[in-house]
């Protein structure tokens, strides 16, 4: 199965980004409002410059407290994005997700960002694919 696939099947197919001179205070309140774990940092919404997750804030937070909400998100991002492409076997990006321990990888084509995959997205997919080769696989040992 190829990213392409992961991509066509999600609700929502724009990524919400941010740019990297936000406040954490700005994209801690966009990723409640959305309902997401990761936004990815962009100046012009088409070429990822990085990525903020959660846990960054989190540990922000552990590390200096409130103050850091004041900060700009360019100041905790990650900024050694690993990216992936449509035509990249979800096989391969799960295995990059789990050796890179993270769980949101960007969809970029020609250096634009065109969709973020998340690891629940990824084993969603390969659940649904097993379950057509199981029904594939029964139908061929009953004859149908």
């Amino acid at each position: 199965m190829l990213v392409q696939s992961i991509l066509k099947s999600k609700d929502v197919a724009e990524v919400v980004t941010i740019g990297p001179d936000a406040t954490i205070e700005a994209a801690a309140k966009l990723l409640s409002l959305h309902g997401i774990g990761t936004v990815v940092v962009s100046s012009d919404k088409k070429q990822p410059l990085g990525i903020l997750s959660e846990r960054d804030i989190v540990r922000q937070l552990a590390k200096t407290g409130s103050v850091c909400l004041e900060h700009t998100v360019d100041a905790y991002m990650t900024r050694e994005l690993v990216t992936c492409g449509q035509e990249n076997n979800v096989q391969e990006v799960l295995t990059k997700m789990t050796e890179g321990r993270f769980r949101h990888m960007p969809v970029v084509e020609n250096g634009v960002l065109v969709g973020i995959i998340s690891l629940g997205d990824v084993v969603k997919a390969q659940l649904a694919e097993m379950a057509m080769e199981k029904t594939a696989l029964e139908g061929m040992i009953m004859g149908h």
